[in-house]
């Protein structure tokens, strides 16, 4: 099992939860909402100077459906190529 860690712009959020109920129906998500911070190329925070945020979606993984998870922010990402999308995994104990 893993835990999925998902760190994005706010416009891309409605399409990722979409897709991932989508391809696992079983699916649990916590989502915070509103996120803000500096990422590798912009700063997110939500402001006057930065108004753009992110939001974060953590999610319990089995292992077979890593690869899914992997491919739809693929997807998402080459979709919306001007998003920041960021994807990460750790391995988790039941």
């Amino acid at each position: 099992m893993y835990r999925a860690e998902i760190v994005a712009n706010q416009s891309v959020q409605e399409e990722i939860i979409n897709l991932l109920e989508e391809h696992i129906p079983d699916i649990l998500y916590t989502i915070i909402p509103l996120v803000t911070g500096r990422g590798k190329n912009s700063y997110k925070m939500g402001d006057g100077t930065w108004p753009e945020t992110n939001f974060v979606l953590f999610s319990y993984i089995k292992d077979e459906n890593v690869e899914i998870v992997r491919a739809i922010i693929q997807a998402v990402k080459k979709r919306f190529t001007d998003e920041g999308i960021k994807l990460f995994f750790v391995k988790a104990e039941e």
